[in-house]
């Protein structure tokens, strides 16, 4: 008989913290390790900067070849082969002297070093002669998996699931002995699907009607339901504000604590939702955004073009807001730096939104992680200099293009001289009075310094002697007098000077409101230059403006030429502009760019799963998450491509897999073996977005606007210091007047159109994980569960006016019923009626706020604007109270 080996407790938890330990390491043991694969990337995250860089070798050490840490520096030779206690390099990293000013390496890449100069420290190939441009990677980081072609292949047969997504999801699964949840009821399934793609809730009716349809035939019924959410208004609203998070959208400036305003940003918002309701290809979407205006002028378009060519130059125009919408401070501080800073966000919203990649992070020296140098960054930057132009820098209201006709503009400038007539009449009749009011006030003065006093006055307050200005201050109702301060003297001498000018100051604004309206659009253009006067980029020592060294020309990134062209023409002689855009614009789009497609199918799949199939959309590199489907990735990527990257027909697969139909009620094996459900054996909860969760609100409460399009709804501060919808009434010195100004109902519309301000975020959009757009943009929303949450949902005056309107509802169309107002409560709010329990708790929740509220009267509060005065009826304010916590429930805020 064999007996247990007993192991005390603490040994064990050593060893299998080391067992955890060195498989979490680059490689488990068994293994070759290898400098290039499996050490280099630890030294050149951490060590190249000061050892190899640019030159730069501390205590006269290079680390960025095998054979130079066997050389060594001052100390001697970096390591010893066979020798790790005998290696100064894994000394110096274990005692965490190095690197310095870092935090000390992990222990899983510090035993990485141990075992390789353990093993000898061997390389995977004979290392280059000199380190050149063609040496700043290894043959292994040039091969990373998103840097190479996309693979068309067919979905496998070995899972049995006729729908390819499935058939792809179902083998991992067979593989982990896992399978499908069974499908969701139709009623979950309606609530989902209307969520995912309208960013609204179905309301009782579309719920009834599906389920019935569902019930004679469930494929009708399903692609029926599909057909008519992607038809509606609503899903391009939705699917814009994905898509404007990654372009980093706001309607202010940001950078600087004067955030000012972008009045005519909307107009590229609208063009997002326009182009996605119309199914736009997605290729063209994005040509139209790196290059609208070049591709206008290919067309020959411009405001006098005729009918539908004037629309279309407008859309191309609004198209490039996409490079506008970086944060730009130089409205207010117009230095080198903050152009800079402009031009790096507008480089990090193109990497990470069309390439997936953290391309940004090369700007100062090359990728630690990814096969990027800094030449790769400034030739991409180079593609958009031309429209930046640093040394004839616009700040952004000299950006803006008028869509003004040519004959709309000679009106405006007829009107305009008829309008300056009045003006000149006006300055020679405020000068009259002017005049005579000196010589009133003059009267009052002693005879022998009227004179002076009077020189005095007529001189130009610049070139006033010190003695003239001391005479006029002892004379201040001569020193203030001005056709501003008139008025001040009309009670005085009983005269009506000021309102003649204050009408003939209104007669010509009368005439200039005849003007036509001209119309501006936030856009990114280049300014018309001479063949060869292109400008050029620079790449900057450390990422310094300050400091330009050699200059490069533009391009995409370098990794990629061993399969495609990656050189863009420096000037297009068929455009008055470069050309650059438009030619890297068609070169992303042409098909067989390995990123796009790729970044752009795992955006969608991740906004109807919850998460991509790699989980860091905006990271496709080595610190990246990687896929957990590779082969369902490509084939999505090539599919999407090949059906005329059609988003909408991307939609219908997803939304017709097993996959995304099935319950989010997983197995207990589930639960076990894949706790994170990354084989997707089920569907996921999700939490609804910060604007869902308010569309919802008014969407149950009955108080939705769904005009669509135009300038944003504003927002301002309280008293308290609240975000809240409304016009900023404050003057110049930032204080509040009290002054309210009515919005008729724009504070209803939906969330995408509420204005995006970068220092003013909602206080509902804050809390529930929206991005403030104070960074360039937003690759991914976190995912948060906090109090402030639940105690903005309890407390919040917007939340209270909500559950106000959705009482208001429920007791207009309910005749006040309490079992009806219930019964409609849960219907609206859940798509689902409520059960017995639930139904009786409600009542007796309702009775005893109907009885407190007999006994203690109180008001409805308003967020903003007149607060009522009589107290509210018991039994409105009974039912709001219900209303409020329904609309602050779980189910109210997750999909199942």
């Amino acid at each position: 008989m064999r007996l247990p080996i007993c192991i005390p407790p603490l040994v064990f938890a050593r060893v299998i913290g080391l067992v955890l330990l060195l498989s979490g390491g680059a490689r488990a043991f068994g293994e070759t390790l290898s400098f290039e694969k499996d050490i280099r990337p630890i030294l050149k995250a951490q060590c190249f900067h000061c050892h190899g860089e640019e030159g730069e070798k501390r205590g006269q050490l290079d680390v960025r070849l095998r054979r130079f840490l066997v050389q060594g520096g001052k100390s001697g030779p970096a390591i010893v082969p066979g020798d790790p206690a005998g290696s100064h390099l894994l000394e110096m990293i274990e005692s965490g002297e190095m690197p310095k000013e870092k935090p000390r390496l992990p222990e899983r890449e510090i035993e990485t070093i141990r075992r390789w100069i353990a093993a000898g420290a061997p390389t995977a190939r004979p290392e280059p002669e000199k380190i050149g441009s063609e040496a700043s990677f290894t043959e292994e980081e040039r091969k990373w998996w998103s840097l190479q072609p996309i693979v068309r292949r067919d979905p496998p047969a070995t899972s049995g699931e006729p729908h390819p997504i499935d058939a792809f999801l179902g083998a991992r699964l067979r593989e982990m002995n896992l399978s499908f949840a069974e499908s969701a009821t139709p009623e979950v399934l309606i609530r989902r699907v209307t969520f995912d793609l309208t960013g609204l809730p179905p309301s009782p009716e579309e719920i009834a009607a599906y389920t019935a349809a569902h019930a004679k035939d469930p494929t009708i019924a399903w692609n029926s339901l599909l057909d008519r959410l992607l038809a509606s208004p609503a899903y391009g609203e939705t699917w814009a504000r994905h898509w404007l998070d990654v372009a980093g959208y706001a309607d202010s400036d940001g950078f600087t604590e004067a955030d000012t305003e972008r009045p005519h940003a909307h107009r590229y918002r609208d063009y997002v939702i326009q182009a996605l309701n119309e199914d736009k290809p997605f290729d063209v979407f994005i040509r139209e955004q790196l290059a609208g205006d070049e591709i206008a002028a290919m067309e020959r378009l411009h405001p006098d073009s005729p009918g539908a060519g004037r629309e279309r130059y407008a859309t191309l125009l609004a198209a490039t807001g996409f490079l506008r919408m970086g944060p730009d401070g130089t409205a207010t501080k117009n230095d080198v730096g903050t152009r800079n800073a402009c031009i790096s966000a507008t480089v990090k919203i193109v990497g990470t939104a069309l390439y997936g990649l953290t391309i940004g992070c090369a700007e100062c020296h090359d990728h630690r992680y990814d096969p990027i140098t800094q030449a790769d960054y400034y030739r991409l930057r180079a593609v958009f200099e031309p429209g930046f132009d640093p040394s004839a820098w616009r700040v952004p209201n000299a950006r803006l293009v008028s869509l003004q006709t040519t004959a709309a503009k000679a009106e405006s400038a007829k009107i305009e001289t008829e309008a300056r007539k009045l003006d000149e009449a006006r300055t020679v009749k405020q000068n009259e009075f002017i005049a005579e009011v000196l010589g009133k006030e003059l009267e009052k003065r002693p005879a022998e310094i009227r004179a002076t006093l009077r020189t005095a006055f007529e001189t130009p307050a610049a070139k006033r002697t010190a003695a003239q200005t001391a005479l006029l201050k002892a004379h201040p109702t001569i020193e203030k007098l001005s056709g501003g301060s008139l008025y001040l003297y009309d009670t005085t001498y009983r005269t009506k000077h000021a309102d003649t000018l204050k009408k003939m100051a209104d007669e010509a604004a009368a005439v200039r409101a005849r003007k036509p309206r001209e119309d501006f659009v936030h856009a990114f253009t280049e300014v018309a230059r001479d063949p060869g006067a292109m400008p050029v980029t620079k790449v900057f020592h450390r990422g310094d403006p300050e400091s330009p060294k050699e200059a490069v020309r533009p391009g995409d990134l370098s990794v990629l030429a061993s399969f495609r062209v990656t050189g863009i023409p420096e000037d297009d002689p068929a455009l008055s502009s470069s050309g650059r855009r438009l030619a890297l614009a068609r070169a992303l789009t042409d098909g067989s760019h390995p990123l796009l497609a790729r970044v752009l199918v795992n955006r969608v799949w991740m906004h109807h799963f919850g998460k991509g199939i790699v989980t860091s959309p905006g990271d496709f590199g080595r610190l990246g998450a990687a896929p957990s489907h590779p082969e369902l990735l490509d084939w999505l990527a090539a599919r999407f491509v090949d059906q005329g990257w059609s988003l909408k027909d991307l939609h219908r697969l997803i939304l017709t897999s097993k996959a995304w139909r099935q319950s989010s009620n997983g197995s207990d094996r589930a639960a076990s073996v894949d706790p994170d459900n990354r084989w997707l054996s089920h569907q996921n909860v999700r939490r609804l977005g910060a604007e869902t969760i308010r569309d919802s609100l008014l969407a149950v409460s009955g108080k939705l606007n769904r005009k669509m399009g135009g300038p944003p709804v504003p927002v301002m501060f309280t008293e308290e210091g609240q975000v809240v919808i409304g016009v900023d009434t404050t003057d110049t010195a930032g204080r509040q007047t009290g002054k309210f100004i009515p919005l008729n109902g724009e504070e209803f519309r939906r969330s995408v159109y509420i204005q995006v301000r970068r220092s003013r975020q909602l206080d509902m959009f804050a809390t529930f994980d929206a991005p403030s757009m104070t960074e360039a943009n937003c690759e991914v929303r976190p995912l948060t569960t906090v109090s402030p949450q639940s105690l903005l949902l309890m407390n919040h005056l917007e939340m209270r006016e909500h559950a106000r309107h959705f009482a208001e509802r429920l007791r207009a169309d309910a005749a006040a019923d309490p079992e009806k107002c219930i019964l409609a409560a849960w219907r609206l709010a859940y798509g689902r009626p409520p059960s017995p329990a639930e139904s009786a708790r409600a009542r007796e929740f309702l009775v005893a706020q109907t009885a407190f509220y007999r006994s203690n009267p109180a008001t409805l509060e308003r967020v903003s604007g007149p607060q009522d005065k009589e107290p509210a009826p018991a039994e409105t304010l009974g039912l709001t109270a219900l209303c409020h916590a329904v609309m602050s429930a779980n189910e109210f805020l997750y999909l199942d």
